[in-house]
């Protein structure tokens, strides 16, 4: 066995890696996967956002616009109230 850097070792051409190196690297590799999902997550959540706010603005809009046809046809009068019988004394 040759040592290269530390504990890299070659064995017939092929690189043999320590417990701790292959460790580190799972570990490194989970951590890489970790970072890319809340990227990923990051870029959803300014999507739906963004979806939102055109949504209420869309609201918006069509609320202004009930409220302009409610004024044209004048339905927004009050109801009519019903008249109280006075009681009759006998």
């Amino acid at each position: 066995m040759i040592s290269i850097s530390g504990s890299i070792q070659k064995r017939g051409g092929k690189m043999v890696l320590d417990v701790t190196q292959v460790t580190l690297a799972i570990i490194i590799g989970v951590l890489a996967a970790i970072v890319y999902s809340l990227r990923i997550l990051v870029i959803m959540e300014r999507r739906v956002a963004r979806l939102e706010m055109h949504i209420e603005k869309l609201a918006e809009r069509i609320m202004a616009e009930e409220i302009k046809i409610e004024r044209k046809v004048g339905a927004r009068k009050s109801s009519p109230k019903k008249k109280s019988r006075k009681k009759r004394k006998k």
